[in-house]
Formats: C-alpha cells, sequence, structure tokens
C-alpha cells in the first residue's frame, strides 16, 4: 500500500466515524423531535465522497442510498418512521462494518532484502531500537512502547528526588534565620561591648578589644551576605530546575498519551459480530473516542472492557419479542462512552436491557456465604451492597458458559484490573431499564495525587479524586447507631446519617480506638456509589503527585491498591477507597441494610443533564465544541446560525439551559440573536455566552450590554476557560 494510500485511509477512518457517530446521536435525539435534517443529508453527501476519494465503491453505493433516502425525507416523500430509521442504523452498522474489513492490519510477511553493503554499516552506523523514517512533511522516530515507559519512569523518578530535595532547602533556609537571629542578638551585644570599651574605661588603664571586635563583626555581616545569597540562589536554582523537570515529564507524558480510538476503536463492530452470530440484534455505540489516554491504562482496559460489552449483550438484550411486550424498540442498544474529568478516565458501559437481577444475585450470594439467609418476611439487602458482590471473585449468575458470557469467570477481573490502575469500579441499574458499569481510573498509569494521612503512627495514601471532605467533627457531637458512632453530614443538600469508622480498624488493628484531639475527630468522607463513609484517622499530612507500584501487603490485598515510598525512604501503603467502603458494607452488613450513609439520589429523570445549543455556522468549531462538551456529560444541540437557533429555542421541542454562539454568522449574527433571546418573554432569563475572534472591546462592551454571561474570545481559547464559565453560569 502506497504512503498516499495509506494516509488517505488514516483520514477516511477518522471522518467516517465522526459523520456516522452525528447521524446516530440525531436517530437517538429524535424522540425529543430534534433532528437536524440538513445537517444529517449533508454528512451522508460527504461520506459518499469521501469513500469516492479513497476508492471504496461499497461503502460509496451504501452513502448514496442514504442520501437519497435523506433527500426524500427532506422534499417530504418520505417519513423518516421506525422502519425508516432501523433500515438506517443498519446503513450505518455495514458502512462501519465495511470500513473496519478495509482497515483490518495486514499479515506480517517475510521480506527479502539485499545483503547490506559493508563499507556503508562501517560509515553509517545504525541504532538498534529506533527506526526514524521521512514522512514527507516532517521526521517520525520510531521508538520502542518499552523505551518510552522507562523514560517515563525515570522522569518521575527524578521528580521524586527533586521533591525530596526540598528538604535542603528548608535546612538551608533555617540556616539563614538561624543567622540572621545571631545578627540581631551580635548587634544588642556589641552596643553593650562599646559601652564598656569606651574611651574612659581606656585612659583608665582597661583592656582594648575594639580592632578584634569591628574584625568579628564585619566577618559575620560578610558571612551573613554569603549565606543569605546562596540562600536565594538555591531557592531560585531550584525552582527552576522543577519547573525544567515539569515541563519535560509533561513533554514525556504527551508522547505517552494515545488516543483510545487506538485500543477500542474495533470494539463496536467485534461486539455487534458477536450478537450477530448469536442471533441477537444489537446497536453499539461509542462515545468519545478521542480522549488522550496513557498507552498502559489502555491496554490494561482492553480485555475488562471488551468483558463487559460482552456481558452486557449475554445479561441485557432480551429476544425482540420480549422488548416489544415491556414497550421497548426491538433492537438493544449497548453503549461505550469515555470521558475526560478532572485527570481521570471514567468509561461507561451502559444497555437498555434487563438490568441486574438482584434476586438471583442475592441466592448466588447466600449459596456461596456471602451473605445470611433472609428470614420471612425481612426487608432485602439495600442495592448497592447486593451489587458490590458481583465483583466477587468467581461470583458469576450465567447458568451456562458460552461465547458472550465468557467463561464464567464474572467480573472479579474487572475488578482486579482496575484495582491495580488505583481505580474504582461500580455497577448500578439504570432507568427504567437497564444497567450500567462505571469505571473510574487515572488517565496515566505512573504518577497519583495522593492524600497522606496517619492512623496509629502508620502512614497511608488514599487518591485524592476519592476524598469528597475533610472534616473535623466534635467528638461529643457524634451519634449512636447500633453502639457504632455515626455523623450527621450535608451531602448534596441531604442530612445523611454517615458511619464513622477508624482507618486504623480496617487496615489491621481492629481494636483501634477511634482518634480524637482537643476534643475533636479528624476524619475523611469517602464515597462510593450512593453510600458515603467517615474515615476517623490521627493526622493529615499533605496532597502530593507520587509513583505508585502495584506491590501486594500481606493480609491486606484487598484494601491496598500499590505503595509509594516518603521523603524518609519508609514505604506508605496507598488504599483503595470503594474497597475500604465495600469492607464496612460487608462487616457492618446489619447497618448497611439500613441505609446507613446513603444519599438517596433524585431518579435519573429528575436528574437530566443541562443540554448546551452550540451556536456556529463552522463545522469545525461546532464539532470540537460538542465534543468538549459531550464529554463533560451534557447533551448538546447544534445549530448554524442565528435563525436556526431560534427556531430550535421557540419551538419548544427541546429544552435548553444554555446558549453557546458565535457572533460572525450568515443570515443572523450573534449579536442579533442574543437580542432576540432577550426581547421573547419565553427566552429572555436563557443564559447566552458569547464565543467569538472578534476581541475589541467595544464588541465586548456590545455583548455584555445586549445581556450576555459571558464573553470568551477565540484567541486565547482555553476550554478548562469554557467549562469553567458555563459551570459558573449554570
Amino acid at each position: 500500500m502506497t504512503d498516499i494510500r495509506k494516509q488517505l485511509l488514516a483520514a477516511f477512518e477518522a471522518e467516517h466515524r465522526e459523520h456516522l457517530q452525528a447521524i446516530r446521536t440525531a436517530l437517538d435525539h429524535m424522540g425529543g423531535g430534534e433532528i437536524d435534517l440538513t445537517d444529517v443529508f449533508r454528512r451522508a453527501h460527504s461520506l459518499k465522497g469521501a469513500a469516492r476519494a479513497v476508492d471504496l465503491p461499497s461503502v460509496e453505493e451504501v452513502a448514496h442510498q442514504l442520501e437519497a433516502l435523506f433527500s426524500h425525507v427532506l422534499d417530504g416523500q418520505q417519513s423518516l418512521d421506525e422502519p425508516t430509521v432501523a433500515t438506517v442504523r443498519q446503513s450505518l452498522d455495514l458502512i462501519e462494518d465495511l470500513v473496519a474489513n478495509v482497515l483490518k492490519p495486514e499479515p506480517t510477511q517475510a521480506v527479502s532484502t539485499p545483503a547490506p553493503n559493508p563499507a556503508s554499516l562501517a560509515s553509517e552506523p545504525r541504532a538498534p531500537t529506533t527506526d526514524a523514517a521521512d514522512a514527507g512533511s516532517g521526521s517520525y522516530l520510531r521508538v520502542s512502547a518499552e523505551q518510552m515507559e522507562e523514560l517515563s519512569d525515570s522522569m518521575h523518578q527524578l521528580l521524586a528526588e527533586l521533591q525530596a530535595d526540598a528538604g535542603i532547602d528548608d535546612a538551608l533556609r533555617q540556616i539563614e534565620l538561624e543567622i540572621r537571629g545571631l545578627r540581631r542578638s551580635w548587634d544588642h551585644l556589641h552596643a553593650q561591648v562599646n559601652a564598656l570599651a569606651s574611651p574612659t574605661q581606656q585612659s583608665r588603664g582597661g583592656p582594648s578589644f575594639l580592632p578584634r571586635l569591628r574584625d568579628f563583626d564585619q566577618g559575620l555581616k560578610a558571612l551573613f551576605r554569603r549565606v543569605s545569597a546562596l540562600s536565594r540562589d538555591r531557592r531560585q536554582s531550584s525552582w527552576s530546575v522543577e519547573q525544567a523537570a515539569r515541563q519535560v515529564r509533561d513533554n514525556i507524558d504527551r508522547v505517552s498519551l494515545v488516543s483510545a480510538e487506538t485500543v477500542f476503536g474495533g470494539f463496536g463492530h467485534m461486539v455487534r459480530e458477536i450478537a450477530r452470530k448469536a442471533g441477537r440484534d444489537v446497536n453499539v455505540r461509542s462515545i468519545g473516542l478521542d480522549v488522550q489516554v496513557d498507552r498502559q491504562v489502555l491496554q490494561a482496559l482492553k480485555d475488562p472492557v471488551m468483558h463487559l460489552l460482552r456481558n452486557a449483550v449475554s445479561h441485557g438484550a432480551e429476544p425482540p419479542d420480549e422488548r416489544r411486550a415491556k414497550g421497548k424498540p426491538e433492537r438493544a442498544e449497548v453503549t461505550l462512552e469515555l470521558a475526560s474529568r478532572g485527570g481521570r478516565l471514567a468509561i461507561s458501559i451502559r444497555d437498555d436491557g434487563r438490568g441486574p437481577d438482584l434476586r438471583r444475585i442475592e441466592r448466588v450470594a447466600v449459596d456461596r456465604g456471602l451473605l445470611q439467609r433472609r428470614d420471612l418476611g425481612h426487608p432485602p439487602p439495600m442495592i448497592d451492597q447486593l451489587l458490590s458482590l458481583v465483583f466477587t471473585p468467581g461470583f458469576s449468575t450465567a447458568d451456562e458458559v458460552d461465547r458472550l458470557s465468557g467463561r464464567g469467570i464474572g467480573l472479579s477481573v474487572v475488578a482486579e484490573a482496575v484495582r491495580k490502575l488505583q481505580g474504582s469500579v461500580l455497577l448500578r441499574p439504570r432507568y427504567p431499564h437497564g444497567t450500567e458499569v462505571l469505571l473510574n481510573v487515572p488517565l496515566t498509569a505512573a504518577r497519583q495525587p495522593l492524600l497522606l494521612l496517619e492512623a496509629e503512627e502508620r502512614m497511608f495514601g488514599l487518591p485524592s479524586h476519592a476524598v469528597e471532605r475533610l472534616l473535623r467533627l466534635p467528638a461529643n457531637a457524634l451519634e449512636s447507631v447500633e453502639g457504632r458512632p455515626t455523623a450527621r453530614i450535608e451531602i448534596g443538600g441531604q442530612d445523611v446519617v454517615v458511619p464513622v469508622v477508624t482507618l486504623a480498624a480496617l487496615t489491621g488493628s481492629p481494636n483501634a480506638p477511634l482518634p480524637s484531639e482537643a476534643g475533636h475527630v479528624k476524619a475523611v468522607l469517602v464515597r462510593h456509589g450512593s453510600r458515603s463513609c467517615a474515615l476517623a484517622v490521627n493526622a493529615f499530612h499533605d496532597v502530593r503527585t507520587m509513583l505508585v507500584s502495584d506491590v501486594q501487603a500481606i493480609g491486606l490485598t484487598e484494601l491496598v491498591s500499590g505503595t509509594t515510598f516518603l521523603d524518609n525512604e519508609l514505604p506508605a501503603l496507598v488504599l483503595s477507597p470503594d474497597k475500604l467502603v465495600e469492607h464496612w458494607i460487608r462487616n457492618e452488613s446489619r447497618l448497611a441494610a439500613g441505609g446507613l450513609g446513603i444519599a438517596h439520589r433524585a431518579p435519573e429523570e429528575e436528574r437530566r443533564a443541562r443540554s448546551i445549543l452550540v451556536v456556529d455556522d463552522s463545522i469545525t468549531t461546532r464539532t470540537l465544541e460538542k465534543s468538549i462538551l459531550e464529554a463533560q456529560g451534557y447533551e448538546v444541540l447544534l445549530s448554524v446560525d442565528g435563525i436556526d437557533a431560534l427556531h430550535v429555542l421557540r419551538s419548544g421541542e427541546a429544552m435548553v439551559d444554555l446558549v453557546i454562539a458565535d457572533v460572525e454568522m450568515p443570515r443572523m449574527d450573534g449579536f442579533s440573536l442574543l437580542q432576540a433571546i432577550k426581547n421573547d418573554p419565553r427566552l429572555s432569563t436563557l443564559p447566552v455566552i458569547l464565543m467569538t475572534s472578534r476581541a475589541d472591546p467595544e464588541d465586548v462592551r456590545r455583548g455584555l450590554d445586549l445581556g450576555a454571561s459571558a464573553y470568551i474570545t477565540k484567541q486565547k481559547f482555553d476550554q478548562r476557560e469554557l467549562l469553567a464559565t458555563i459551570g459558573q453560569v449554570l
């Protein structure tokens, strides 16, 4: 395959996924009456032209059929009813499958090469592990993944050494302060000595030691100046070295990150093939595959995510007759969604199937001795208590082992893989149908922000992402439930009774008392799913980004996700927050069954995702903003100009919480759109953010005077600024 052909196919792979995803998303929003048929038609047309450019006639033909279908719908000659939508979805799947077959990796073949010229080898030495290639527009260096990992580890170790080196700076600063104090004492003493050695005293024959005092005074001043200068230089040098090291670390991390598409991109095709061979009709959606993640993290999650997708099909997808009887579409849906949130990777695998079989889970748990058999009339365990059991090694509710259900090993393999990455996993039912598994892991495998804690003279690290709040609870305000300490804590606007658990009691000292100091208990509020616990500790120390190694600890394997080394070279155990909560749930099953620590969540329909209307005539800008916002959980609607946006808003077919609009657009610009919104009594309270390249102060003032909630210029566009502004407005 020629280089130009490879480049065209690589570009087409990204483009065709964008068009397919956009059309699928439009079809998904049909239920709310919101579908941009013009955009859908344009995308089918663009897909046809792109397929022709890369010489894929089979894809071009299917795209042409889609284009003709959407054209008839736009002209009113055909309606977009359920059979038509089903045909469109099948065509989209067919295009994805055709492209996947074309882009399959070619089998490695032995290549015959002429014997090298000894003279050329002598004059042109070759590196054994790297390979440079000219790609026309620039040069590329291919380096083995192992070398990149070693380089990254070395860089992180260097930063750890620099952090430890900060102790020298503190010591030098202390010496400077001590010399400063010595200098002040000497100045006071010098005045007294001068008084004693006055000319009157010398005339009486007293000893004269003024010359030696002057020499000592000058020497002390010189020493003080040198130490002060050295301290300043040391601080400046340390700061510069640390900044340079951090810059190198960030550059290395950027090289180590790859698109999730590289590992998860083919999952949709694979799962559909498996489902078809099992006689099931499943639509598989993939969202957020453009997120950048450490290659090691993606590889570690490859099998677990595939296992969860198989489970979603095998346990979730009912036969068409059963789905019709429940009022569902005949075609089951499975969604894989990835998003980057706060330096961590959030993965959701969800379906619209049967949902967790709580009775069967309880039966299997009782049979395996994980739960006590309930007496007749006794209430069942809490949902989170039951669902946490499915990650127990060997736990499986499958009646038989088949290609879909895997080998009957259950979800423990998923939990173990996530634990090794210092992450968390959660299974929960969806409303009104289905199941969702949430994985939360770091974007990079090596470094973790940790909260350092002390309990019973032992140091522990707790991933900072799991820390909801640091608490200082009055000891006399603690309450007791069945003899266990609890505290009333405001969580999400609710007054929740949370268990207060001594961390040392969970980590090897079962009889450890509740630590208190000056009449208060220090505790860390952690949360797993809807359950919260307050972990009582002796002291909080620091929050640091540290290297975490996957080292097992005897007796604490379940609770410990890794180890890290402190400044004194002593190891500290890194704890798994979700395992700590699950450990408490198992040990205190009666309290857990009573709902202690649970903040009751609102029904899913009441927790509707915020909807944002993006108005911009540039498809590139619309696509960029849409991907950024959807990765943060927002629902995104698109309009190409102000008139189109007003039609969406005034139709009432979609609930919009915020408008983000460009200023320079055809037909109706952003200022006119803003003015029309604020003059419409039904829309006047709707917040609007103007985001444009027009940075003139007069334009900014005009936008704000017209009622814009914020004005962001594209010259300094930063997605963090956009998201922060949206957070403040909403």
